[in-house]
């Protein structure tokens, strides 16, 4: 039982799991739930209480049980004592005072990392501010290489993402030039298919890697599709650079994606074995997003953005490239408004970072949620001051085969002026060899006979 008196009112929590579901800032999600703070004055009760409890705490009460729950498993095995030793001494307050403290280095986050669990990361969440968030994760840095850099101090990447409703191979190809000609595609060129054709599958990362290769562009394709069958495609001979997946914070939600930790397992050293990575062999994909687990019955009571953080624990074990919260997809029901996103974008990447995952962000909304171009225009600029390793470059923001809005290839431009950001440095030397840049990182016109041109003649 964890207590707190404010005046003349006291209050009650009954555990570890109640208490943070209460001092999570208000949403949908964990309204629709029921597991959600009654009142603001019951909010900032247990914001106030959980500040007081030792890191420690988090080690010896797990929000969902062990013998269950192999998430839970791999987060308590996993844990690096050494690594936590610095902070073990700390409650949830002082952990947020540490993080914040100007003597706390960029280095000394990265070492304490293996040591934060996702309920520790999610827990000083809660207690800061949208201001904190940004400022903290700025602190952070999680670097990783496969044929470009991406997470690099003064970067901003952008996934290329020029899906087709009917897949057409030509109007991915235009997209593709369309976002290249912006300066997009340096974290990936990714395709979510609407056929799971496996032959229309493997045609695609043939066009890709025929794309990449062909240009010599210095970056990694990825076809977005189930572990299943980015292996079956690794077994046929396809040249997938990134295998791809969409996680989950437990165990129970995860078996709604189809997928164990095994099986994860299985198709990393799949991927990893093509080494097909020239700067480096980090080529594991994962999106996640809040409410996941709720929607699919499988959050055993515990808040959406604890679930959520426990998702970088499952992505942290296998190295990968990318990692982002499709942070607005899922429907209002989970994120009501923009507000909700926005924080929910803040939180989703300070946690991940915090725990030494490369953090991206899908900047979305869906049309039925209570939010604009406007909230992703805010949430844009935050995470580029935040540090986001990369973000979504969409033709139009608008996209058509999966019905949401995200950022425009205009976005990336825009935010990286405005915050003095550059693309992964091997993908900005490409650009101005290939006369789409110059050297002060601005659009040249390309002629209608550029050699991309050619993708669509």
């Amino acid at each position: 039982m964890y207590r707190i008196t404010i005046e003349q009112t006291s209050y009650a929590f009954p555990d570890l799991k109640a208490l943070m579901a209460k001092a999570t800032p208000i949403r949908s999600g964990d309204q629709l739930a029921g597991i959600a703070a009654k009142s603001m004055e019951e909010h900032v009760a247990a914001q106030m209480c959980l500040a007081d409890v030792p890191l420690r705490r988090f080690l010896e009460e797990p929000l969902i049980d062990y013998d269950k729950d192999e998430v839970t498993r791999l987060i308590i095995d996993s844990h690096d004592a050494q690594a936590f030793q610095p902070i073990s001494s700390l409650t949830v307050g002082e952990f947020r005072n540490w993080i914040l403290n100007d003597h706390t280095t960029t280095e000394m986050l990265a070492a304490a990392a293996p040591g934060i669990t996702p309920e520790m990361a999610a827990a000083v969440s809660k207690i800061m501010r949208n201001q904190d968030l940004v400022l903290a994760a700025q602190k952070c840095h999680v670097e990783t290489a496969f044929r470009d850099t991406i997470g690099l101090k003064g970067c901003m990447a952008s996934r290329l993402q020029p899906n087709s409703p009917t897949d057409d191979l030509k109007g991915i190809a235009a997209s593709i030039i369309d976002g290249l000609m912006y300066g997009c595609g340096d974290a990936v060129i990714g395709i979510n298919p609407a056929s799971d054709s496996l032959p229309l599958l493997i045609e695609m990362e043939k066009m890709l890697d025929g794309i990449i290769s062909g240009y010599d562009i210095p970056t990694q394709s990825c076809v977005l599709s189930h572990i299943t069958t980015g292996i079956e495609m690794i077994n046929r001979g396809a040249p997938l650079d990134l295998l791809f997946q969409s996680i989950a914070g437990t165990e129970k939600a995860n078996a709604g994606f189809g997928i164990n930790l095994k099986l994860l397992d299985e198709g990393y050293e799949a991927v990893k074995s093509l080494h097909r990575g020239t700067l480096g062999d980090n080529c594991m994909y994962f999106e996640t997003g809040q409410g996941s687990a709720l929607s699919s019955d499988a959050n055993f009571g515990v808040d959406e953005q604890t679930c959520e953080a426990r998702c970088y624990a499952v992505a942290r074990r296998y190295h990968p490239l990318l990692v982002n919260t499709v942070v607005g997809f899922i429907g209002p029901e989970y994120l009501y408004d923009g507000k909700q996103i926005t924080r929910a974008g803040l939180e989703d990447h300070f946690c991940g970072k915090l725990m030494g995952v490369p953090m991206g962000c899908d900047i979305c909304y869906t049309n039925h949620a209570e939010a604009d171009q406007d909230d992703m225009d805010n949430l844009l600029l935050l995470l580029g001051v935040a540090g986001v390793n990369y973000v979504m470059g969409i033709p139009g923001a608008d996209d058509i085969m999966l019905g949401y809005q995200s950022t425009s290839f205009h976005d990336i431009i825009a935010t990286r002026k405005m915050l003095g950001k550059k693309p992964a440095p091997e993908f900005e030397k490409w650009l101005e060899d290939m006369k789409l840049f110059n050297r002060d990182g601005r659009i040249l016109q390309a002629s209608p006979t550029h050699a991309l041109m050619k993708l669509v003649s």
